[in-house]
């Protein structure tokens, strides 16, 4: 284990060998965590507390019955059928069982993580695109609709005949415990399926051994689902090596056995299934997981300080939007064993890490990875010099290129130091060819045949530290105007009040895009809209990026993980631009929704009621089309009224 400090210690760890991998590294998921248990079999591997409060009641394995309970888990798949090319569907939030049903799926088979939260039509599309046989899910339990969703969604699949309930009554305790019974909703259960206890099914499994070979070959170990909140979700195949290389960086440039790491991420995202939990596998270091909901949890960011002082936490795991949320609390507890927070998943503004360093007295270090290659591609140094807005340089065995395309996707230029262009990736994690499940989605993603195109703009410094300028598809291009919305984000979040900001390109009938922002300030705080454009008229000096609508909304919608949802910002920038466009030519049309189309992008729909003549196509509207056939974004009329 060698913590580093620049790029030069990854050129030595590259010096020394010609691959990450040798004789010395385990080649299997199992004996991965056989060398942790060999490590440290009666130290803490994961904690779990079901409430948020820093005095609630938690749980903890230890590394001896962690490995114990994924090898019952294991053998349980096999005897279900559950061979190296099926699928075992994980669809749970964050929990003990959450992490022995991911290493278990993908020991004995492959594992798919689905968010719990998406709808059951989503859930369906990917049990189907992925072909899982079993399902690992919830009991129905208070205040929860996983296991109805669950429900919902295998009646539209075939292939699923079981499902394995994880009973969540068994982390009640106290007067709680006694409610569940009383409260727990009921369900109709999916005809056709048979459902059983994964309490009671796993004990009767050895836990000894694996009652099947082990077989060293790399082999497809996990599916990993991206999008899936509009749009049908794109399954990611992520090779056993490729997970076994994010726990050997993990240990080899960042962690220690020593530490404690509190991971309030879910496990169906790669930032937690990767390089936290990986990496505390190779390290045999100790796991926090604060409630299922993570930092959604109730009470959880209200106590979180509190939380990092009861575990005595080395490190947090964290994305931008926990962190600003943190700003708005005191902080009201001893941190001095914390040496770092890791943050990923969306880009830090350089305020917040500043803001953050300013209170807290710890620096934030950021990285960078995405679903498509496996996670983790660089990272700030821990002990070294972090650059403000890098998200760090990238790990051994791992070649950043930026490079230019043309409409074709064709190599126009290859970018020298700090030249912007797209961020392309080779690593241990990067599988030409067989990136997606589909395999009509690997073509044309590949640079040179060998590096994955990520979507992503970027730059590379002289001292090798990556800087992501933004998402290709995210620009805003104003009158032919180049405009990084990460820049107008950056400049908003220079104000103390606010919380976050989301800016994106608003249709317009003369320019194509304008940019457009959406605030949410920080809890209390009063602020009007004119006054936020006052001040980003004195923080924008690129006139072409002022922003044309600022508008401040109770809460901005994000994902699961963190993540400002642009898309749901996209479509209220349709709606409202639209309906102003109809209801100025008093054509009694309005916008219905705004969808997403697999081929055509955001489509809006529009009712339309009018007296005059039927209406039989969207052609067949000429007074619809004069006022909207300047917008780039695409139409059509769903239903009228005559």
């Amino acid at each position: 284990m060698s913590i580093f400090k620049s790029h030069r210690d990854i050129q030595d760890i590259e010096a020394r060998s010609p691959h990450w991998h040798s004789a010395a590294n385990p080649s299997t998921l199992y004996a991965f965590l056989q060398s942790a248990r060999a490590k440290n079999g009666q130290g803490p591997a994961l904690s779990f507390q079901l409430y948020g409060k820093a005095d609630s009641p938690a749980q903890t394995l230890t590394w001896d019955v962690l490995v114990q309970e994924v090898t019952r888990l294991a053998n349980l798949f096999r005897a279900h059928g559950i061979g190296p090319e099926d699928c075992v569907a994980l669809v749970l939030p964050n929990c003990f069982e959450a992490v022995t049903t991911l290493l278990a799926g993908a020991v004995s088979g492959i594992v798919c993580p689905i968010n719990p939260l998406l709808s059951p039509d989503h859930i369906a599309s990917i049990l189907r695109d992925s072909g899982a046989k079993l399902v690992i899910t919830m009991r129905s339990f208070p205040n929860s609709q996983v296991a109805q969703n669950i429900s919902l969604a295998l009646a539209q699949c075939d292939g699923v005949k079981t499902v394995l309930e994880v009973d969540f009554a068994h982390y009640v305790t106290g007067p709680k415990a006694l409610l569940v019974p009383m409260m727990r909703p009921k369900f109709r259960p999916c005809a056709g399926v048979t459902y059983l206890d994964l309490a009671s099914e796993q004990a009767k499994m050895p836990g000894d051994a694996l009652s099947f070979t082990d077989d060293p070959q790399d082999r497809v170990g996990a599916y990993f689902h991206t999008g899936g909140t509009t749009g049908r979700p794109k399954l990611v195949q992520h090779r056993v090596f490729g997970i076994l290389y994010q726990g050997w960086a993990g240990v080899t440039l960042l962690f220690k056995p020593s530490d404690v790491v509190i991971c309030p991420l879910p496990f169906f995202h790669v930032f937690a299934a990767y390089p936290v939990l990986m990496s505390m596998i190779a390290a045999a270091g100790h796991l926090v997981l604060p409630t299922p909901q993570g930092y959604r949890g109730f009470g959880v960011l209200a106590q979180f300080w509190k939380l990092i002082e009861r575990w005595q936490a080395t490190y947090v795991v964290a994305v931008p939007t926990a962190l600003s949320a943190l700003m708005q609390r005191p902080m009201d507890a001893d941190l001095r064993s914390l040496r770092g927070v890791f943050s990923g998943s969306a880009p830090l503004s350089q305020d917040l890490f500043r803001r953050f360093e300013t209170l807290t007295g710890i620096e934030i270090i950021e990285g960078y990875g995405l679903t498509e290659g496996t996670c983790l591609v660089s990272v700030n140094p821990p002990d070294g010099q972090k650059r403000i807005g890098s998200v760090g340089v990238p790990l051994p065995y791992c070649d950043v290129r930026i490079l230019r395309f043309d409409t074709q996707g064709r190599i126009t230029y290859r970018c020298g130091v700090d030249e912007v262009g797209e961020v392309c990736v080779s690593n241990p994690g990067v599988t030409v060819g067989s990136t997606y499940r589909e395999a009509l989605l690997n073509q044309d993603i590949y640079a040179e045949g060998t590096h994955l195109r990520t979507g992503d703009l970027g730059r590379l410094d002289a001292d090798k530290f990556l800087f992501i300028t933004g998402r290709a598809k995210d620009l805003i291009i104003r009158g032919g105007h180049n405009v990084d919305p990460l820049m107008i984000e950056d400049a908003i979040m220079r104000h103390p009040l606010v919380g976050y900001a989301g800016a994106i390109g608003q249709p317009d009938a003369r320019a194509g895009e304008v940019p457009c922002v959406y605030v949410e300030l920080i809890e209390g705080a009063k602020l009007t809209s004119a006054e936020l454009m006052t001040f980003a008229e004195a923080e924008i000096s690129d006139v072409a990026a002022l922003p044309k609508y600022i508008e401040i909304l109770p809460s901005l919608p994000k994902t699961v993980v963190g993540k400002v949802f642009k898309p749901d910002l996209r479509r209220m920038a349709i709606t409202r631009v639209f309906d102003h466009a109809l209801a100025s030519a008093a054509l009694g049309a309005q916008v219905k929704a705004v969808i997403e189309s697999q081929d055509r992008g955001l489509v809006a729909q529009i009712t339309y009621s009018r007296t005059s003549s039927a209406v039989q196509f969207t052609k067949d509207i000429p007074d619809i089309h004069q006022v909207l056939k300047d917008f780039l974004v695409r139409w059509e009329v769903i239903d009228h009224k005559l």
